[in-house]
């Protein structure tokens, strides 16, 4: 058995940019409304974050601040993947040295690789840090999947400890879960499927619902974790909605312009993304209304 990161939510956090880089101020102002909020980790240059649009320097300054924000108040795991292994171990040493609780790292994308290529470079960047790390699988987005056998296989290395799965599968979470047990504890990668995978044993998600409805996000996990099954239930369905307008066009298009709803600056997008559509705007709003969020 290893120990666990975090039970409960862990925001994948948004980014504000300026024309200039990085909008600290308002950086710093969700990360209060997190910890006010009762969140049980904060996941930084995740995708939601929008680290592949961001510079080396930009990464390490906003991985610094949020650490120092924080202040050991929740935990703060660092996104540190990469699809170049060194440039992913360079990253995962930086976020150690700062002080980071974990790490998230994700599949290699375009490149890709093979299964046997997956077990080789996860090992070499867990080999790389003393720090725990969480897979990240996400194949829609990179491309490829850790199926269980691999899985099972990372699940032996000390300091490889847990997935947030993305790939949308209960059926493969369920595998999972059967091979790897304790040695591998799995994190919904999907807002609309964390009660369906803490049911498989799941220890939370790592949520951009979160980002705006953090309090309830945390809530719905440890109703669950405290027998209210069906309150935390209710929870899920209940969202779904708003979970689906987040999701209209790619994340986090439509969960910055949400934040930007509730009175926050967050800017706009970096290229290739741009601004959600006038539609869907308006879709985004009437939910965020009938959700009493704005």
């Amino acid at each position: 058995m290893k120990d666990l990161v975090f039970t409960g939510c862990g925001t994948a956090i948004a980014t504000p940019f300026t024309k200039d880089g990085v909008n600290f101020e308002e950086f710093g102002r969700l990360l209060d409304f997190q910890l006010l909020n009762n969140i049980d980790a904060i996941i930084v240059c995740g995708t939601t974050g929008e680290s592949s649009c961001m510079t080396t320097e930009e990464k390490k300054s906003i991985i610094k601040y949020a650490i120092d924000r924080v202040n050991k108040r929740t935990k703060v795991i660092v996104g540190t993947g990469s699809n170049n292994t060194m440039s992913a171990i360079e990253m995962s040493r930086y976020a150690e040295s700062v002080g980071a609780d974990a790490l998230l790292v994700v599949t290699p994308y375009y490149n890709k690789t093979t299964s046997h290529g997956l077990i080789a470079h996860y090992t070499a960047i867990a080999n790389s840090v003393n720090i725990p790390i969480i897979l990240y699988n996400v194949p829609s987005r990179t491309g490829v999947n850790i199926d269980p056998k691999t899985c099972f296989e990372l699940s032996k290395v000390k300091n490889i400890v847990g997935i947030k799965e993305a790939s949308g599968n209960i059926s493969q979470v369920a595998k999972i879960a059967n091979l790897c047990g304790d040695n591998l504890y799995i994190y919904s990668g999907n807002d609309d499927q964390v009660i369906p995978i803490l049911s498989l044993g799941g220890k939370g998600v790592i949520s951009v619902l979160s980002n705006i409805m953090p309090k309830f996000t945390h809530e719905m996990t440890y109703n669950y974790f405290n027998g209210n099954v069906d309150i935390a239930s209710k929870m899920q369905l209940d969202v779904l909605d708003l979970i689906d307008a987040l999701f209209c066009e790619v994340n986090p298009i439509p969960v910055k312009y949400a934040l930007n709803l509730m009175g926050y600056d967050f800017g706009v997008l970096r290229l290739p993304l741009v601004e959600l559509s006038d539609s869907n705007k308006e879709k985004l709003k009437n939910i965020m209304e009938k959700h009493n969020l704005i």
